[in-house]
Order: structure tokens, then sequence, then C-alpha cells
């Protein structure tokens, strides 16, 4: 089997799709795998690290503003469209996949328009509870469209019916031991906050994470906290408070948390935004959490995203809008100071989650193939 896939722009569209294809060369060492995306976003660095074949054309996405800058991008974009469109054929025609498997990002908008031509057989895979401008012009040709959750289907206009796979998550997370994760990072009894805005930070927060962290570091709470790149600051700031990240025993303050298998393990309570392998993550785990959308994702996707977790009391949501220190503070100690309550969100992450994300959507990509007769 020929499997060719595209995903690009951010590692919410990337890591399923490797997810996947990891899986299938689990399944079927022999199968040929290509991924086609861009060579100047994630893509470029996880793909091939990952040890898949990698190939790129030129494309980018459209701007919603009118300032010369936005004018500027949107007519270079309109030029890269035309040769995206020819480059991708070209890299299909060279591979001759069985099927195409877009997993979102712009560069799946002309990789599987010109499979879907070409008759070649098309998925995709919808990750949000609102999908993405890309996915939902594919719907309306894919010979299977995928989702993580429910919601995102009645904003679809599908050729077939969708099936709800759930998404990919990785496999440390789901073999996490929560025993062994709190012996490890040497914690006690006290309840554990696991809090974070991704890998670049996110500004508000920090800075609600810096007056949480202030009020409640002598008390009965352990502190794990990502700043994420842009926060470096951080542990400056908690000083000028008289916390010292370095000294303090219950407070552990990262630019990145590289063993997030084990912290989330160890977590009573997440306080992070709302992308959707996150979100996943913690219905693996059945984690309580405290949501705070990115205010400037595409289609406000991660605020639908947080709604159904919060819909199915898995999940408290504070907008960005609205997020200071001292609404973040009311919303831990509400959450942590009922034991019963946390557990019960926990159990209804759980619930809200799809299991076995990788298996579902390689049978589904399976089904589509042995429809056509032998390969």
């Amino acid at each position: 089997m020929r499997y060719l896939f595209a995903a690009g722009g951010t590692g919410g569209h990337v890591n399923p799709a490797l997810a996947v294809a990891g899986y299938i060369r689990e399944q079927e060492p022999d199968a040929q795998i290509l991924f086609v995306g861009t060579a100047e976003k994630i893509e470029a660095k996880l793909v091939p690290a990952a040890g898949f074949d990698f190939k790129t054309i030129r494309i980018s996405g459209f701007k919603r503003g009118f300032s010369p800058s936005d004018i500027k991008n949107n007519i270079r974009t309109v030029a890269r469209l035309f040769s995206a469109t020819s480059e991708s054929r070209k890299i299909i025609r060279e591979f001759g996949p069985d099927v195409a498997i877009g997993f979102g990002g712009y560069v799946s908008g002309p990789v599987l328009r010109e499979a879907h031509k070409l008759g070649v057989r098309t998925v995709i895979h919808e990750q949000n509870a609102y999908p993405g401008v890309t996915n939902k012009t594919l719907a309306k040709t894919a010979d299977r469209v995928l989702l993580t959750d429910p919601a995102a289907e009645k904003y679809l206009a599908c050729k077939n019916p969708p099936v709800v796979t759930g998404l990919p998550v990785r496999g440390q997370i789901l073999q996490a031991n929560r025993d062994l994760a709190r012996f490890e990072l040497g914690l006690d009894e006290h309840p554990l906050i696991l809090s974070f805005g991704g890998s670049l930070g996110a500004r508000s927060i920090n800075a609600a994470m810096t007056e949480l962290i202030a009020a409640r570091h002598t008390g009965p709470y352990h502190f794990i906290h990502a700043t994420g790149h842009g926060g470096i600051g951080m542990a400056e700031e908690l000083r000028a408070r008289g916390v010292d990240p370095e000294k303090e025993k219950n407070v552990d303050v990262r630019e990145y948390i590289s063993d997030m298998d084990r912290c989330l393990a160890a977590a009573d309570l997440v306080i992070c935004r709302a992308g959707a392998s996150t979100l996943s993550e913690l219905e693996a785990l059945g984690r309580a959490s405290i949501l705070i959308p990115y205010p400037f994702a595409a289609e406000n996707h991660q605020y639908y995203n947080a709604m159904t977790l919060v819909n199915a009391d898995a999940a408290r949501l504070i907008e960005d809008k609205d997020l200071t220190g001292e609404a973040l503070i009311r919303c831990a100690d509400d959450l942590l100071r009922r034991p019963d309550t946390l557990r019960r969100m926990g159990e209804n992450a759980r619930k809200a989650g799809v299991p076995n994300g990788r298996e579902n959507i390689y049978r589904e990509i399976r089904a589509l193939c042995g429809e056509g007769g032998s390969l």
C-alpha cells in the first residue's frame, strides 16, 4: 500500500498525522508512506525527524485583514495556489498513492483536490469541534470524513456520512501511571496544578499563573508550569514577588515540559489552552481542567473545542479576555477544595473521549481501500 499524507502549519495538524503514519508502519512494515507539506512550517522538522519521506509544495494561507501587508500576502497566496496545484499533481503522479489522507492546514487543500481529480481515494480528518476552512471545502468530495468530535458534523456538507474516530494520542500518554509519575516527581499527597500555554507560551496564562503561584506557593498545592519560549522572564517576576522557583520545593517553573506524559499523569488539575491534541490527552487520562482558549485561533475553534468538555462537566472555561489572576485563583481554589468534584470531572473527561484513535482511523482507511477491490 502507498499512503500519501498532507498536513502542515501547526503541530495540531502534523502530530496526529504522524501518529497514524507510525501506526500504519507498525501494521504494514512494507507500506510506502510519503508526507507533503511546506518547507517553512513545523512539518519540515517533525516529519523527517520521525523517519518519513517528505516533499514540499509552495502554498500559504489568506489573511483576513485589509492592510497593505495583508493584501500583498493574499495576492502572493493566489499565485501560489496555481503552482501548488501543479506541484501536487506531479507528486501524486510520481508516487502513485492508493489513498491520500489530509489532516488539515492549507497544504491539504491542493493535495487532496488533485488526488480526487486523479481518481485517488481521499480521506480527511478534522481535529476540532469547529472545522477549518480547508476541511469544510474538502468534505464535499472526500470519500471518508473522520472526526475527533461529533459536534463538527453540523458544520460540514459531506459526500458520505462522517465517522467519529477520535484523535490519536501518543502511546506514552496512554501508558502513563499516576502513582509512579508522582513518585518520580517527588510529590506528596497535596494536589498538583499543571499549567502551560504552548511552546511559545501564552502571556495571559503566564501572568495569571504568576498571581496564582505567588498567592498559593506556601499553601496546599504543587505547581508545574511551562512558560514557553516567550515567557522566560516569569521566574524573575516571581522572585520579585518573594517566590524563588529554584528554592521552593513545590514550585517547578520551566520553559518547556519534555515529560508531558509524566506530568499529566501526576496532575490533579490542568490549566491550559484548548487545542485538540491537548484535550484528547486530558480525555485519555481523565483529567479535570480549566481551559483558556486561544482567542485568535482560526474560526475561534479552540472555544468550540473547550465547550465540548465544559458541556460534559469535565472542564471549566475562562475566556482569555476575562483571565486575571483573581479569576484563576478563585476557579482553581473552588475545584481543588472539592476533591469529589475533581474526580467527577476527570471521569466525565474520560467518558467524553473516543479511545483508540490511531486504530480507528487506520481501520477506516483500510475499509475504504478495500471497497475498490484488490490493490
